[in-house]
């Protein structure tokens, strides 16, 4: 039993790193925020870009704010859609699997927050954009992955 787990371990090794990799690095950079942000509120790294700690109630560009519990049912909608979905995604590809595994452990990370803060801490902040975090990248990434391997996916049907 556990040398069966072991072998698909080393299978699906890629898979596994992506993932842990995403939420490790979003829920990381979230505990080193509130310890050493939340005190300042504002460190600025370069004219254009600033370390700013932020309670997000909302969505991304401050969509929805105070609608935590509604945010939450959205976000376990889209993981339940993305579960039923999975083997159409992931027969797209290796960057439809990146994209699905990003956004996966990207929406995982902000429904912690919003578990068990009551919301999101943002804390990147490019003066000319909203604040975000990592989970919010992973998605928007992994959602672009998707996007590029389906119309791939449709290129390829067209020639055919």
């Amino acid at each position: 039993m556990i040398h069966d787990f072991l072998l698909r371990s080393k299978k699906y090794k890629f898979e596994i790193l992506i993932f842990v990799s995403v939420l490790f690095l979003d829920q990381i950079t979230k505990m080193l925020t509130l310890k050493f942000l939340l005190p300042k509120g504002s460190i600025d790294i370069l004219p254009f870009f600033s370390l700013t700690y932020i309670e997000n109630t909302g969505s991304a560009f401050g969509l929805f704010q105070n609608a935590n519990l509604f945010l939450l049912i959205v976000s376990f909608l889209v993981l339940f859609l993305m579960i039923k979905w999975r083997e159409d995604i992931l027969s797209l590809g290796r960057l439809a699997k990146c994209g699905y595994l990003m956004v996966f452990a990207g929406a995982l990370g902000n429904i912690y927050d919003r578990i068990f803060l009551g919301h999101v801490i943002d804390f990147l902040d490019f003066h000319f954009w909203p604040v975000f975090n990592i989970a919010d990248s992973a998605i928007c990434i992994g959602a672009a992955f998707i996007a590029l391997a389906i119309l791939k996916a449709n290129k390829k049907e067209i020639k055919k």
